[in-house]
């Protein structure tokens, strides 16, 4: 799948440690209803690891296929290959990008940056898309780091005008908005749908 970057628009993260109910009809409502991108982060208290993580990967890899919609793996080199991922998203503590891209030439890939210092040490011209965040404060993630405001997106911008983004942490329905009129090409969430009482409503409002 080529990148392009109306992908991010609408993007979803989601492991089985994150829902209430079966991950595949969580998935399955929420493609239906219209986000643009799906990665698989199986990561954290809970969640499920070896043959039960495999099959889950296929089952939601399976569903993004059907609705021609990109399916990201977070981190799991060996994972993206197995599951013939679309892209892979790392973070700054993960398998450097250079050797991700030199590994992986044709998969979409996305860096995670949280500080100047990461911006100005990252390798940006072998990467297709930035995550960039905590905008806002987030408990979802266990390591999350401090959250950097609206701000970070127009420091960014300003210095890379066309870099393709997306922003992540604390996203919710009420101030996604405010997150793409600062600059980012999109949002990407979790407990926005995994916790939402009706999924295409949410989904809509993102």
């Amino acid at each position: 799948m080529k990148f392009n970057r109306e992908l991010l628009r609408k993007y979803f993260i989601m492991g089985s440690q994150n829902c209430h109910r079966d991950p595949n009809i969580v998935l399955e409502e929420a493609l239906t209803a219209g986000i643009t991108a799906f990665q698989f982060r199986e990561k954290g208290t809970g969640s499920l690891t070896g043959k039960e993580k495999l099959q889950l990967g296929k089952e939601l890899r399976a569903r993004c296929r059907k609705h021609h919609v990109p399916f990201f793996i977070n981190d799991h080199i060996e994972l993206a290959e197995v599951l013939d991922a679309d892209g892979i998203h790392v973070g700054q503590d993960d398998m450097p990008v250079k050797e991700v891209r030199a590994k992986f030439p044709d998969k979409i890939i996305g860096l995670s940056i949280s500080t100047q210092q990461e911006l100005d040490q990252s390798p940006l011209d072998l990467v297709d898309y930035i995550g960039v965040g905590p905008i806002f404060a987030t408990a979802t993630k266990e390591d999350a780091k401090q959250a950097v405001g609206l701000e970070w997106i127009h420091t960014i911008r300003a210095q890379f005008p066309d870099i393709p983004m997306v922003a992540i942490g604390g996203i919710q329905t009420e101030n996604a908005h405010s997150v793409v009129e600062a600059g980012a090409d999109g949002v990407s969430f979790i407990t926005a749908i995994t916790e939402a009482q009706n999924i295409k409503e949410a989904v809509e409002k993102l």
